[in-house]
């Protein structure tokens, strides 16, 4: 008996991927005897390996519009996958394209957003709606009740090389370069840093050379901080988490990791990052939300990282 195949589409960005892993384990989970394939980006080649969730990965090079000869190609190879359903988890206008590739002919039933496939999810857009929340209706509509949250005990790199103090708390001061606005200032991060010195827990500090312009505020005024900026992979960084005393950090895919290990989070959020759409998700995640974040006072970040440590309220 030939196996059932399934398509799940996610492409990007990291955060979002992060979350779907939870939608792919419900869909592992439906179809427990089916081929699943995965078409991502290059970029989450090895974390949808190391997922051990699918039996398969397509990599798309995401052909332009007008790249005819790509597209063609593209689409010969979905035609020939023979897939009975596909889940587009990115449910964006290039994978509403990825669905009319499959014409002429009978398409496999298709849970998204295009109009007139057999599990369509309607939605306003853009949306408000955080990822979690939209996908698990999603898969409800296509018949999967059950949708866990991202599991990322996979992702487990040696944090022994760091070779880090027994208590250590992590603070992320970056964000996307094009979007300072998201940044809780670093001369703030620099108090904080200070004030978990004094209670005994080193901050730690996760970054890329984006944010080496925070990060050497940080150190400046707290030389007893730790960067371990550039240092770090992918699955460093939930490893860190489910070791750390706490963690604070800016609106950047990092800090959802962290949040997804269980580890203490206070996320720092503008009104423009749409905290309602974006924010972490976890058991134990504070959010706080400013529409200036230089108006966010260090004493109330501290209140909500000991708070973290002891509630699992996720917005204050």
């Amino acid at each position: 008996m030939t196996a059932e195949k399934i398509l799940i589409i996610k492409l990007g960005a990291l955060g979002d991927f992060i979350y779907a892993l939870g939608p792919m384990q419900a869909i592992r989970s439906y179809h427990p005897l089916a081929q699943v394939t995965l078409l991502t980006r290059p970029t989450f080649d090895a974390l949808a390996r190391s997922s051990q969730l699918l039996d398969e990965i397509w990599l798309d090079d995401e052909p332009k519009f007008w790249d005819l000869p790509n597209l063609l190609r593209l689409r010969r190879r979905l035609r020939s996958g023979g897939f009975s359903r596909v889940y587009d988890l990115q449910t964006s206008d290039r994978t509403g394209l990825y669905y009319r590739l499959f014409a002429p002919g009978r398409r496999p039933e298709w849970s998204g957003i295009v109009p007139g496939c057999s599990h369509y999810h309607h939605y306003s857009r853009p949306t408000l709606i955080h990822t979690i929340d939209r996908q698990a209706e999603q898969l409800r509509i296509a018949g999967i009740k059950t949708v866990p949250i991202s599991d990322l005990s996979f992702m487990d790199g040696d944090i022994k090389r760091f070779d880090l103090p027994n208590r250590f708390a992590l603070l992320i001061p970056g964000s996307s370069a094009r979007m300072a606005v998201k940044r809780w200032p670093a001369a703030s991060y620099a108090t904080l840093a200070i004030w978990l010195i004094e209670r005994g827990v080193t901050p730690v500090i996760l970054g890329s050379e984006e944010d080496r312009d925070a990060i050497q505020v940080i150190l400046k005024h707290c030389p007893r901080a730790i960067s371990l900026a550039g240092n770090t992979t992918i699955f460093d960084i939930p490893a860190l988490g489910r070791a750390a005393w706490g963690s604070a950090g800016n609106d950047t895919g990092p800090m959802h990791m962290v949040a997804l290990s269980g580890c203490p989070t206070v996320a720092i959020f503008s009104t423009l990052s749409f905290p309602d759409k974006a924010a972490p998700r976890g058991d134990k995640v504070r959010v706080l939300v400013r529409e200036n974040l230089s108006d966010l006072s260090v004493e109330r970040v501290e209140e909500a990282l000991l708070a973290s440590r002891s509630t699992d309220e996720t917005i204050c």
